[in-house]
């Protein structure tokens, strides 16, 4: 009989495996200058508004009524601009394609990679809350 421990696993055990941050802890982390912000939304998205200091490689190139596009070069470029034992917050718009992008980059080999659970929307509605409770400090 096999063990039901051990490597091999597949589906929902690897999903479930994904490094998590949640908005509160990954402000924490990127105001210590611990964690560098990896947003995986499409351009436009970013041009729209991200996180300060924040680089931006897409997961998906299109998303049409027909499809999603992957970006075929996303480990690449994300290589391009991080060493694999970078600390990262990978992000997107609700933490969906970002969970992706995060299983795509543990499995390139990347070793300090956390999902944003929520994704850039709970950022947002993080610093939304501690602006109405907290004076922020200036930057």
């Amino acid at each position: 009989m096999g063990s039901l421990r051990g490597g091999g696993g597949g589906g929902m055990e690897e999903a479930a495996a994904i490094p998590m941050v949640d908005a509160d802890e990954a402000c924490a982390l990127l105001s210590a200058a611990t964690h560098q912000y990896l947003d995986v939304r499409m351009w436009e998205d970013f041009d729209k508004g991200h996180v300060a200091g924040a680089r931006n490689v897409p997961y998906y190139l299109s998303v049409t009524p027909h499809g999603k596009e992957k970006n075929p070069h996303f480990v690449e470029q994300v290589s391009a601009l991080y060493p694999n034992d970078q600390h990262l917050i990978v992000g997107c718009r609700s933490g969906i394609r970002s969970k992706l992008a995060t299983a795509d980059l543990l499995a390139a080999g990347f070793k300090n990679v956390r999902n944003l659970d929520g994704g850039y929307l709970s950022l947002l509605r993080t610093t939304t809350n501690q602006h109405h409770h907290n004076r922020p400090s200036p930057a």
